[in-house]
């Protein structure tokens, strides 16, 4: 891949709201794969999230892979390709792209792990004392105690999820090496920080209110069970359409940067 192609551009915080709308063109161009895609990963998901420890781990070193599957078939959609059964997995078939999305895993899973330790070490004593010796704790000073911890995972995750955001796509299609690709990904999201926000700001809002609403017909009255299932639905499509939405953030910073330089490095037409 050539060089230039690595170079991220500088956008607008208006991009965040263009990437969403990008990602749901690549939605409609086949909704059904994608909304199986999304209900294939929740399963994983949940599945991980069943197994104590071990599945929460697995789960964690297997979201880079997850992702470039996910980046590979929003491609294939957005260049007017159809996805088939068959090709979910074809991106892993790649030489050397399994092992290198593997090592990224890790490497995550290093870092998210090493971020959750740090978090909490300042807060060492209150969670112990919140915990006490009884065999019930005191959950609303346990709740109190986690407050702190939770706060400052939470900045250490926003700068790991800068880190690793771009990571999959550059190590799956560009082949860099773990540290070249993790010095991408933090510059490019640092150049399109404010467009990143104005993103992640929308889909929160999104999410929150259609929750909002289901809680506000719930207390009017209308059936739990119907809004339960209207609640499942509901994710699975606004997965599905968040999963579109992360190739035009790629596809935006590093192409769109290589086609501007191409377009200014050829000669003008002499007519």
């Amino acid at each position: 891949m050539n060089p230039i192609s690595l170079q991220a551009a500088i956008l607008p915080p208006s991009a965040g709201w263009a990437w969403i709308v990008q990602g749901y063109a690549i939605f409609r161009r086949q909704p059904l794969a994608l909304i199986f895609w999304s209900v294939a990963t929740s399963f994983v998901i949940n599945l991980g999230s069943a197994i104590p420890v071990l599945g929460q781990i697995v789960l964690v070193a297997l979201t880079p892979l997850l992702t470039f599957l996910t980046l590979c078939a929003c491609r294939h959609l957005s260049l007017g390709e159809r996805m088939l059964p068959g090709m979910w997995l074809r991106p892993l078939q790649t030489a050397g792209v399994t092992p290198a999305l593997l090592r990224l895993g890790l490497a995550y899973l290093g870092c998210t792990m090493l971020a959750a330790f740090a978090a909490v070490l300042p807060f060492l004593s209150q969670l112990v004392a919140a915990i006490g010796t009884q065999p019930q704790p005191d959950y609303k000073a346990l709740a109190a105690a986690m407050t702190g911890p939770l706060v400052v995972f939470g900045l250490f995750y926003v700068v790991l999820s800068a880190l690793f955001w771009h990571a999959p796509a550059l190590m799956g299609w560009h082949r860099l090496p773990l540290r070249r690709a993790l010095f991408y990904s933090m510059v490019a999201c640092w150049r399109n920080k404010w467009a990143i926000i104005l993103y992640a700001g929308t889909w929160a809002a999104l999410f929150f209110g259609l929750h909002g609403l289901l809680d506000g017909l719930m207390d009017a009255g209308v059936s739990t069970t119907l809004l339960a299932w209207v609640s499942l639905l509901l994710d699975i499509l606004v997965t599905a359409l968040l999963y579109c939405s992360f190739y035009p953030i790629y596809a935006s910073i590093f192409q769109s940067r290589q086609a501007a330089e191409t377009r200014a490095s050829q000669p003008e037409d002499p007519q």
